[in-house]
């Protein structure tokens, strides 16, 4: 087993991955390599494979075709598995157990040593605010602190490598908040991270890199911020009024290719904001409207997730 050390430049490395559910392609020939010590985001819509990837890369499943590895190790092996944690999707704690049992029995499983996987347990509980709560069982926990114990039992073992499917979904704000801390702690002090999300600006936030994948194929892999403006051809301007406006009089100014509502304010689209700003102003002087707040945005994560996924894949 190689140590929590390892200068390995690749953490994961897939090549012509390719996984069929009988005659169903559902993962397409991808490949792409992470980096020893990066955030790597793997985004998609329902169905576009992520799941299947993750399973297969942490050894849940087989492949058909193509390879991976972890760390140089095949993916399924014994060596591959020591040295990887994982939280995935539909994840659970043993619910009569304490929260302290669930970790030592994890760490029993992972052979650490009993000194150790105290000294690790006490670290973990404390960083993710369940110490006080360590003797109670699974079952009295909330959801936001079941997942924060299922972090805890996937770093158990100090892996090198952490696979996490949807880590927050579902979860309060601050529980969200907690364990997103804690992963950009984690990848400081060197922890590769594979981050599975529909939270598009969480993988904006927390990311070096992502790979967004639909139907089966890879259609970016790049930083957030490329990608984002690689694929923005228009750019949101943002405006709230004092007074009731028709979205049909806002969607007939002057470059607008769309308006959406949101809550209060209205965000629209043109490829040439600087000129919506001057319309928007000269609207609301002829029409005799009170603008409360006018903001040209940059093009975000989100709208080059959809534009990428709503794009036919040939």
């Amino acid at each position: 087993m190689r140590s929590v050390e390892s200068k390995v430049d690749i953490a994961v490395d897939v090549k012509n991955l390719t996984k069929y559910y009988g005659q169903f392609l559902a993962v397409d020939h991808i490949s792409f390599a992470v980096k020893n010590g990066e955030i790597f985001g793997f985004l998609g819509p329902n169905g576009a494979g992520k799941t299947t990837t993750i399973r297969i890369l942490t050894g849940v499943l087989g492949l058909d075709d193509g390879s991976a590895s972890i760390f140089g190790y095949k993916v399924g092996s014994l060596n591959a598995k020591q040295i990887t944690g994982v939280l995935p999707e539909m994840a659970n704690a043993y619910w009569d157990l304490s929260g302290w049992n669930n970790l030592m029995l994890m760490a029993e499983l992972y052979g650490v040593p009993i000194r150790k996987a105290r000294e690790k347990a006490a670290e973990l509980l404390q960083a993710t605010g369940l110490f006080t709560k360590k003797d109670e069982k699974a079952i009295k926990y909330s959801k936001g602190m079941i997942q924060r114990l299922i972090l805890c039992m996937a770093l158990i073992s100090e892996p090198q490598i952490l696979f996490l499917d949807e880590p927050t979904s579902g979860l309060d704000v601050q529980s969200a908040r907690l364990i997103n801390d804690m992963l950009r702690s984690l990848n400081t002090n060197g922890k590769t991270i594979f981050l599975t999300t529909h939270d598009i600006e969480e993988a904006n936030q927390l990311c070096n890199r992502v790979c967004i994948i639909n139907e089966g194929k890879i259609v970016a892999l790049d930083t957030p911020e490329r990608i984002r403006l690689a694929t923005s051809s228009m750019y949101p301007v943002e405006v709230s009024f004092i007074d009731s406006v028709s979205v049909e009089d806002l969607a007939k100014l002057p470059g607008v290719n769309a308006v959406k509502t949101l809550g209060d304010k209205y965000r629209l689209y043109t490829a040439k904001p600087a000129d919506l700003v001057t319309a928007l102003i000269n609207y609301s002087y002829s029409s005799n409207l009170r603008i409360l707040s006018l903001n040209t945005l940059a093009p975000s994560l989100e709208d080059a997730f959809v534009a990428l996924t709503e794009r036919t894949v040939k």
